[in-house]
This record gives C-alpha cells, structure tokens and sequence, in this order.
C-alpha cells in the first residue's frame, strides 16, 4: 500500500494506462478461487445465517449508506455512481483479516463467519457493482424491480456455470498425471469459470467462487499428495504478487488522477476522504449489532443459536478492512464513467483508512476484549492430537498386521518399532501421561538438531565432488519434507539447530574475507 502512495507520488511518472475490464478479468479469478477453496464448506454451512446477513444483508447497506453520505458530499455525483462507489468498498477483504486472524486463536465460529463472508461479499457486492456500473451508463437507468431481478439471475446463473466448469475441470484433472498440470489447471478453471459466466452474461465471480468451492470439497479426495503441496507453494506465491501488483498499480493510476482533481483542493479531498471512510467503519458497526440480536428474539433461533458474547460480536464488526477486490474494482471503472477519478480516489483512502485503523488495531482489540482462546496447556489442540494418535494408531495396527505376512513380516517387524514409539507419543500427549511437552520439545531438539547434521554432511559430500547436483536436489528437498513433517507435529519453536543453520546462511551470503 506504501508503494503505491509513493508512485502516485512520483514527479514525472509515465502514464500506464490499464484496461478497465482486463483489470478484473487477470486480477480476481485466482483471489475469489483460492478465497473459495480454503473455505470450511461444514463450518459454512453451519453458519450460514451470519455469513449471510454479513455477505448479502451488510455490503447491499454499507453500499447504500456510502451513496447517501457521498450524494450528500458530492450533490452533482450521479446515484448510481454513488451506489458504483459504495458496491466498490462495502466488501470486506479476506486477506487483511486473515493476516491478523492466523496469529491468534480466535473462537471457531467467529473465524468460520469472517472467513465465510470474505467468500460471499466479494461476489454480492460485485453482481451490485456490475448492476450500478451498468445503469449509471445507461440512458433510461434500471428500475428497482429490474435491478433485484437482474440481481438473482446473474448471482444464479454465474453459479450453474461455475459449477458446470468445475466438474469438467475436476474430470480433467484425475485423469493428468504430471504435477505441473494439475496445478496449472486449478489455473485455468479460475480464469476458464469467470469468463464463461461474463460471456454468457451472468456474475463471472459467483462462477469462479464456485469452481472454488468445488475444488476445495474435492481436494482431499480427488488431489495427489504431490498435486495438494506444490499448488499450495505456487498459489500463496501468486496471491502474494496479485495482491502487491494491484496496490502498486493504483499508486501508478493515482499519479494521474491527483493531477485531474487538484482544482478542488487538498482540504476539501480530504475532508470528502474522511467522511467516506467514517461511514464505511461505522455502518458495519449499525449493521452487525442489530443483525445480531434481532433473529435472536425469535424463541426457535435463541434455542438454537443463543446470543454470542458481546466481545465477539464487536471484533466481527471491527474486522472490516478492504482490500484488493476494492481496488481491482474501482480500476476497472470504464474511462468515461462519471465522477471516475474521484471515486477511484475516494475507494483508494478508504481502503487505506480501514487498513490503518482496523488492520494495526485488530489485534490489540481481540486481546483487550479477552474472545482469544486459551492455548492448550501443552501447547497442542486437543482435537488435532486425537486426529494425529488416530493416523498413528491406523499405522501401526496395519504394521503389526503385516507381521503375519510369511514375505513382509521380517521387514514389518524392523519398523514396527519405530511406530510403537510415534503411537506412545502421541497416546501420552492426548491423555496428557507424563510430561508430554518437555517430551515433545526434547524430541523436536533431537530430530531437527539430526536433520541439521545431515543436511551439512550432505553438502560436504556434494562440495567434494562426490554427488551431483541433482542428487543433492532430490536428497534436500527429502530433509525439508521431514523437517515440515517435524514442526507440524511437534511444534515450529526456533532451535539452537536452526540458530546454527541461520548463521550458516548468514556466512554463506556475506563477502569472503
């Protein structure tokens, strides 16, 4: 976001021009899919009240409270181009709260109806987006009725086709067998969804949300363990580009349209800055509070969903902050849209305010209000324990059982040790038998300080000349595995090993001396 103000700060920048309908088309695919696969569809589906009042009920208000106050700011500004302003920031961002979120232990349901909003707001506000955008350009405009009709069939018919586009995609990709191209088809399912929906004049991003869903459902069935590691490498990589190029290109678009509106001024951009950006904060807050308590007054929903803490409620309506679909969208506002300038400037502050003043405070929120979960006093998840003594205990009953085998038994009886001792472990560490942290931690040391060892063995042994590069290839990438394997069962603390492996690195890059 810094990099970006400073490019639109630059004297002298070149003019980039951007496409307005290739901004959507290359940016939100993969964002809305990969968004859509890490979605927990049962913890979704159970929560589907709140992701709904959230995705649907909250951003169609926040859009029509932002075309109110900037109607009242702005009285020459067009409604629908208000409205167009409002469908672009009502969305709240997935990734600037899961930047926060993953750092603590948040109750399950109130990161279950974040991560389930993020899913459904990206594509509600954009059908609305898409609706404004349209009649804002159009001579006659939209009526109300038409506009709610137009609504449901574009949400309807961009998941029919999304859904037709996955199963074709998911019936190409059992039958590939290279890893490359099964990653690269999750690719192409993004783009393939989006376009096939804005060809057939439905919502591209309800498309592409449900091929998301379809591959995340079928990830666990349908994926190799080869195809589910390298996609997840390579897509959190191109998240990470998609979100920086984005910030970095409205910085480049900025630099234009700040010259265009210097003749209103710097006082009174900013004050029309601040009154969009209080509005977005505080009707989230008007929206989330009453949508809260008032389905509670119902007897059959207070029964069956009772009135959560109010703390938990408050870090909901605090977690707002809007991010790179707001600004993919405000970029792909046509040339000749009116008010384009100021909406994209306005769309641009507001996102940084609620990155500056929810992003930085969400954290100390969450602490002062006390909704984290307690750690575990071993440090680990009681369920994910049981889920790892579950896998050990399957192991080692079909180890044993091949025991029996008059061609195996002698080969199963050299490793049934090794599973005993992982089974113990973790039996211990579910029943809490001993001390099963200080165990785990003496086992972690143990292991990584092995692994340390051997990969510095390994190294002298290429550096002599002894084994090839893609020998020292294959075996490296085989200890990083097991090292992953390591700190995921046992635990990421950093390791006098990882110390010494640490200041290697350091050695390894710094000038001879």
């Amino acid at each position: 976001m810094l990099g970006g103000m400073v490019l639109a700060l630059l004297p002298g920048l070149p003019d980039v021009p951007l496409d307005p309908e290739l901004a959507l088309a290359f940016f939100l695919p993969p964002l809305l899919q990969l968004s859509a696969y890490r979605t927990d569809w049962r913890a979704f589906r159970s929560n589907i009240r709140a992701i709904l009042l959230l995705a649907l009920g909250a951003v169609i208000f926040t859009a029509f409270c932002i075309a109110l106050v900037a109607r009242w700011l702005l009285p020459e500004l067009p409604w629908m181009a208000a409205l167009a302003l409002g469908a672009i920031v009502a969305p709240p961002d997935a990734v600037a709260a899961s930047a926060v979120l993953q750092r603590l232990r948040l109750p399950r349901r109130v990161v279950a109806v974040l991560e389930g909003e993020s899913l459904i707001n990206d594509a509600s506000a954009l059908v609305l987006y898409k609706l404004a955008v349209a009649a804002a350009l159009a001579s006659g405009g939209i009526a109300a009725g038409d506009g709610v009709t137009s609504f449901l069939l574009l949400g309807l018919g961009g998941i029919a086709v999304g859904w037709a586009v996955g199963r074709a995609a998911l019936w190409v990709l059992v039958r590939l067998k290279d890893i490359m191209l099964e990653t690269t088809t999750g690719f192409l399912a993004a783009y393939a969804s989006y376009l096939a929906g804005e060809a057939l004049h439905v919502s591209g991003v309800m498309a592409v949300v449900t091929t998301g869903l379809l591959f995340g459902r079928a990830q666990h069935t349908v994926f190799t363990y080869s195809a589910r590691l390298n996609a997840a490498a390579v897509w959190r990589f191109v998240e990470f580009i998609l979100n920086s190029l984005v910030f970095l290109l409205i910085g480049l678009q900025l630099h234009n349209i700040l010259g265009r509106l210097a003749g209103r001024g710097a006082l009174e951009l900013a004050g029309l800055a601040l009154g969009i950006a209080a509005t977005l904060i505080l009707s989230r807050f008007l929206w989330v509070f009453p949508a809260t308590w008032l389905p509670r007054r119902l007897p059959i929903v207070q029964r069956h969903d009772p009135m959560p803490p109010l703390g938990q409620t408050a870090v909901v309506a605090w977690a707002g902050m809007r991010g790179v679909v707001s600004l993919a969208a405000a970029l792909a506002l046509p040339e000749d849209f009116p008010g384009r300038d100021l909406i994209v400037f306005l769309a641009f502050t507001a996102i940084l305010a609620t990155l500056v003043v929810q992003g930085t405070t969400l954290e100390w929120v969450i602490r002062q209000l006390g909704v984290a979960r307690p750690r575990h006093p071993d440090g680990v998840d009681p369920e994910e324990a049981e889920g790892r003594r579950l896998i050990a205990a399957a192991a080692l009953a079909e180890i044993e059982r091949r025991m029996e085998d008059p061609l195996e038994g002698a080969i199963a009886a050299d490793l049934v040790h090794e599973f005993r001792d992982r089974a113990g472990h973790l039996q211990r560490t579910v029943t809490n038998q001993g001390a099963a942290a200080a165990e785990r931690a003496a086992r972690r040391r143990i292991r990584l300080a092995a692994l340390d060892t051997a990969r510095q063995q390994l190294f002298n042994h290429y550096s002599a000349g002894l084994l090839q590069e893609e020998g020292l290839v294959k075996l490296e990438q085989e200890l990083d595995l097991e090292e992953i394997r390591i700190r995921q069962v046992l635990g990421d603390e950093r390791t006098e090993a990882q110390k010494r492996e640490d200041e290697r690195r350091r050695q390894a890059v710094a000038p001879a001396e």
